[in-house]
């Protein structure tokens, strides 16, 4: 399928939310396109079996990066087109994007051995918006997930699907952190904490694998702007650490939870300090509160800067992200920030993230 919708963003200043405007493309690919989905058939050891490789940023690494991650990609085939997704669990758990499979109760899963069987999608979820496949197999050949964050300009490796190319491989480097991808009011949501790239990834990636340099993934290919727009390879993936962490509910409750404060950050820049008389030169500038949410019955304002959650420190937005993703809803953390440069530590108990 070919998924293509309108998404507005707003220009802001080395913020959280990204800054763009445009058309932003999912990465699933539509049955029209006239490449073949036939899968090649491979004899790399899994992924995760023996030490790494130790050449985490060794671009010489790639192919050897590409033999061993292979096993754990597959192609999804549906009604409506066709996407990858990535070996979760040796015993038949598959991780894809929702976007991929749609409204669709059973797919097709082609693996790199060759075998193609009908999968049954468990459970989706449209915030994070990955979803769980589970096929009957077993002593498959699962990816290591790489749940910590990885640094800006760490080797990132795409292999996927693309236009039913299976296991293409495409490389690049992690371009961002904590991106948002705003959402459309009546078709889909806003999506929160993905990891940039500009390995490219086209349509048919949705749900492949972001690798690291040791064959770990570190993300599931979820989005770009396509070059019509002015884009130069940028792409989306939705990071390890949410994917691990939606996957384990999905597949337990067939619901994940997801936890909110309600507060937009950005990064305390020089410039953003002097002008608007900072007293901090580290932390979360604090960019709008939600009315209505633990953040504001806390009393958080426009204009704090967070310092510290739970009593550690917090220096940059993302660590306000890392802090929240790390609780449930109903539980309380204790915020601290600064205002007029007079510090002070609240209790917000948080909520559930509201529909975007």
């Amino acid at each position: 399928m070919t998924r293509s919708h309108r998404q507005r963003f707003t220009l802001c200043a080395a913020v959280t939310v990204i800054a763009l405007t445009g058309v932003l493309a999912g990465c699933s690919s539509s049955k029209s396109n006239g490449a073949s989905a036939t899968t090649t058939t491979t004899t790399a050891n899994a992924p995760g079996t023996g030490s790494p490789s130790n050449k985490l940023n060794d671009w010489s690494n790639i192919p050897a990066v590409a033999r061993r991650i292979a096993p754990s990609i597959v192609t999804i085939e549906t009604s409506d087109g066709l996407g990858s997704g990535v070996i979760f669990s040796a015993d038949g758990e598959i991780a894809t994007d929702a976007h991929v499979v749609g409204t669709n109760k059973t797919v097709t899963i082609a693996f790199a051995d060759g075998k193609r069987v009908s999968g049954t999608v468990v459970a989706t979820d449209a915030v994070t918006d990955v979803a769980a496949v589970k096929v009957a197999r077993s002593q498959l050949p699962a990816a290591t997930f790489q749940q910590p964050l990885p640094a800006l300009g760490d080797l990132a490796i795409a292999i996927g699907s693309p236009l039913g190319f299976t296991n293409s491989v495409t490389a690049g480097v992690v371009s961002g952190l904590g991106r948002t991808i705003a959402g459309s009011a009546t078709e889909t949501q806003s999506l929160v904490d993905l990891l940039q790239t500009d390995a490219a990834i086209s349509p048919g990636n949705s749900g492949g694998a972001l690798v690291d340099g040791n064959g770990r993934v570190i993300g599931l290919a979820e989005a770009y702007i396509p070059p019509s727009q002015g884009a130069v390879s940028l792409g989306f993936a939705i990071p390890s650490h949410t994917v691990v962490a939606a996957m384990t509910q999905l597949i337990e409750t067939g619901t994940v939870s997801h936890p909110y404060l309600g507060v937009t950050t950005t990064t305390i820049t020089a410039d953003l300090q002097q002008q608007l008389g900072l007293s901090e030169s580290k932390g979360a500038l604090v960019q709008s509160v939600a009315s209505g949410s633990p953040a504001a019955k806390a009393g958080l304002q426009s204009g704090d800067v967070i310092t510290a959650i739970d009593g550690q420190a917090v220096n940059t937005p993302e660590d306000v992200i890392a802090a929240i993703r790390d609780h449930k809803p109903g539980d309380t953390m204790k915020v601290t920030y600064v205002r007029n440069g007079t510090e002070k530590t609240v209790d917000a108990t948080l909520g559930e993230r509201p529909p975007a």
